[in-house]
């Protein structure tokens, strides 16, 4: 990908920690067939925007060094997981630009794993604990005290290994046993007090069908499986630094490939929750129409919304790779996709709803006049398309102002505004109803204001419009933030996050299109002369279009 590698010292800026860590590994020749890193998600929901950062991370800098990268999915909770998000993450992996090494499953070494616990068993340094969860936790201890020895944790090499192989053979139930590391119930890191190794679940796997009731825990799991793929760099996100020495140690006691895991800052965005649990939650209840909801910060959400991925990758790069937690604007992701829009969507004019009705009355009756525009001004030689014109035509309701206040260059009474592409209009007679609403406008147009007929005439205010006869109704979906709260990670534990839902977070409305964009069937988003960015909905039918709202432009102007 051009945008990951354009990055270091080829750009300008500094490297950043993984990179500086990455040449030096390569400058002592610690890796002569090159780096492989991996991206490990739990097919247990969709791929979000905090998950875009990791993969720009794990595939850009596999890139930049001549490296590959490994797709292995961390399927060891067959309750949770899904052949639909297998699916979805491959999906939204190849949209983002990314394409893996090698398509890897934690279940394809459940084997290994298993022979592994055996050995540790052998050893003395693992046994079978008939402790419940919460006896576990109590005994556990604090940072502050240590824990307490399990009553089974001095069962013999033998009774150990009769009752894991009893688990595996499906002889207990679930939560009846589990097996854990005997490392130190005093240990300074609570980590190493005695972890979870396996757990029974007798649970129906997507893979490996009915051939395991045992499951492996995630500790115990994610360094083995580096390992084994001989992945050089292991790199993930900073909540998971506590379980470093953790990883660490299950390599060094095994004697195996030596992985090693390096951490970075998450993203956060304002406004945003990368919960998978909340967002779940938000589809199930049927808070949002669900996993492609436009509002949702699913990678299938803002694609549905018409982020691009482009964009994604350059807002990654933009923000870096750092160890330390930040808050970062949403406002500057919309930023990236607005500029990348800018420069290769296509125009269009749409009014909304309450549009106001504008009638020529010196145009000739029956008249319909076609005038040429670029698809895009950043092309004037590129595709054009063509706008019908007649004497009935509708412009946005913020477009005309009765009684217009200081500095308004729009449409008002005796005044004079562009209609684009077109001609010079004065509005001569403002038409009203018994009850004082507007009903029309009735202006003239100046034939000799046409652009490339004589000479230019400028006037201070140029606005979009649309023909009544030729208009198309379509449907438009003003989306705003999901959450009120900018930070959603602060928010109390005593306070229920849906509290925090923006009512105003999607609103329907109504609108006339030109007739133009209702036969583009391109899958970018286009933009709505001077409204903002809009994508094709796959809700729209024949016989109405629906179109999602991207990103508004830089004005901030509004329906």
């Amino acid at each position: 990908m051009e945008e990951m590698n354009a990055t270091g010292a080829e750009s300008g800026r500094k490297l950043n920690f993984l990179e500086e860590i990455i040449e030096k590994d390569l400058a002592e020749g610690k890796f002569p067939d090159g780096i492989l890193t991996r991206f490990p998600p739990e097919p247990n929901g969709y791929l979000h925007l905090g998950h875009a950062k990791s993969l720009c991370i794990n595939f850009g800098l596999a890139q930049k060094y001549g490296g590959k990268t490994n797709l292995r999915y961390d399927d060891t909770n067959p309750t949770k997981e899904d052949v639909e998000y297998v699916d979805a993450i491959k999906e939204d992996i190849k949209w983002l630009g990314f394409q893996w090494e090698k398509e890897c499953y934690a279940s394809d070494y459940f084997d290994q794993l298993y022979a592994w616990a055996e050995q540790l068993i052998e050893r003395g340094m693992a046994y079978v604990d008939d402790q419940t969860l919460e006896e576990m936790r109590l005994n556990r201890g604090t940072v502050e005290t240590p824990g307490k020895d399990s009553p089974w944790r001095n069962r013999s090499v033998e009774e150990n290994l009769r009752l894991f192989r009893e688990m595996k053979a499906g002889k207990y139930a679930d939560g009846e046993k589990v097996l854990r590391a005997k490392i130190d119930m005093a240990h300074p890191n609570m980590m190493f007090r005695d972890p979870i190794l396996y757990r029974i679940k007798h649970a129906h796997h997507h893979r490996t069908g009915d051939k395991w009731c045992i499951y492996p825990m995630y500790d115990y799991t994610h360094g083995q499986c580096d390992s084994i793929e001989q992945i050089t760099h292991s790199i993930c996100t900073l909540e998971f630094d506590v379980h470093r020495p953790l990883y660490d140690w299950f390599i060094e006691t095994l004697g195996i490939y030596p992985s090693h895991q390096y951490e970075f800052a998450r993203l956060n965005l304002t406004y945003t929750l990368m919960s998978k649990r909340k967002l779940l939650e938000l589809v199930e209840k049927g808070y949002v129409s669900g996993w492609d909801d436009p509002r949702m910060p699913t990678l299938c959400g803002v694609r549905r919304r018409g982020y691009t991925a482009k964009a994604l990758r350059t807002f990654c790069d933009e923000i870096g790779v750092s160890k330390r937690d930040q808050l970062m604007e949403i406002a500057r992701l919309d930023n990236c996709v607005r500029a990348d829009l800018n420069e290769r969507s296509r125009r269009y004019m749409v009014v909304g709803e309450g549009a106001v009705k504008v009638v020529l009355t010196n145009w000739e009756p029956g008249k319909v006049e076609w005038f040429e525009a670029p698809l895009n001004p950043a092309e004037p030689e590129g595709p054009s398309r063509k706008i019908p014109f007649t004497g009935t035509l509708y412009i946005d309701k913020d477009d005309f102002m009765e009684v217009p206040v200081p500095k308004y260059h729009r449409l008002k009474p005796e005044g004079e505004v562009r209609l684009k592409y077109t001609y010079i209009i004065k509005c001569d007679e403002v038409v009203k109803d018994a009850e004082g609403n507007i009903v029309e406008l009735r202006c003239t147009y100046d034939p000799t204001s046409k652009p490339g007929a004589g000479e230019w005439r400028k006037v201070k205010g140029t606005i979009h419009w649309v023909i009544a006869e030729y208009g198309k109704s379509v449907e438009l979906r003003l989306y705003d933030t999901l959450f009120t709260e900018a930070d959603m990670s602060a928010i109390p534990e005593d306070k229920d996050y849906k509290d925090f839902l923006n009512p105003q977070s999607l609103i329907v409305t109504q609108g006339l299109a030109e007739p133009a964009l209702l036969e583009d069937d391109g899958d970018l988003a286009v933009q709505f002369e001077r409204v903002g960015y809009f994508i094709k909905d796959a809700d729209s039918t024949p016989e109405k279009a629906v179109f999602n709202k991207t990103v508004a432009l830089k004005d901030s102007f509004k329906f």
